[in-house]
């Protein structure tokens, strides 16, 4: 019995890819490059959605303070108003920065990072106003620095 078996030669034709290997290939560099782009499509995307519930968050605090819960010896104690005016400038910065990930601008990337860290720690203390809405603020700002922050192009160039 011959071991004779027809195989193409390693890192070439159907293995390249496949997670064999050490993943020098020009099918791994486009699939990192498809990954990138769809991190920062999805970061910026997330940017600009946090930045419009902050506007429209600052716009009803603003307005309408009676909407949110009126919470009593609370730690950051600003009155609903102040925080609906933080919440509206943070917001408006992050539509900014997020149309800015979104044209692949380099310095929106460290910025939308900031900004979006920035949302949780003012999400956070606006917690005992509107939790639910909060809640899902923080959730919406880890999200985009986690993909602001995971660059595969970064990580694949520094090999």
């Amino acid at each position: 019995m011959s071991q004779n078996t027809a195989q193409p030669p390693r890192g070439t034709g159907s293995d390249m890819g496949a997670g064999t290997g050490a993943g020098h290939g020009r099918h791994d560099h486009n699939r990192a490059a498809a990954w990138a782009a769809g991190g920062t499509l999805f970061a910026g995307t997330l940017l600009l959605v946090s930045g419009i519930m902050d506007i429209l968050q600052g716009i009803v605090a603003i307005s309408r303070d009676s909407v949110y819960a009126h919470v009593h010896n609370y730690v950051y104690s600003f009155n609903i108003t102040s925080w609906g005016w933080i919440h509206l400038a943070l917001g408006v910065l992050m539509v900014i920065v997020g149309l800015g990930v979104l044209r692949g601008a380099v310095w929106a990337r460290l910025t939308g990072i900031a900004l979006a860290a920035l949302n949780v720690f003012a999400q956070f203390m606006f917690l005992p106003f509107a939790p639910v809405w909060a809640i899902l603020g923080i959730g919406v700002s880890v999200f985009v620095i986690w993909s602001l922050a995971w660059d595969r192009r970064v990580h694949h160039t520094t090999r």
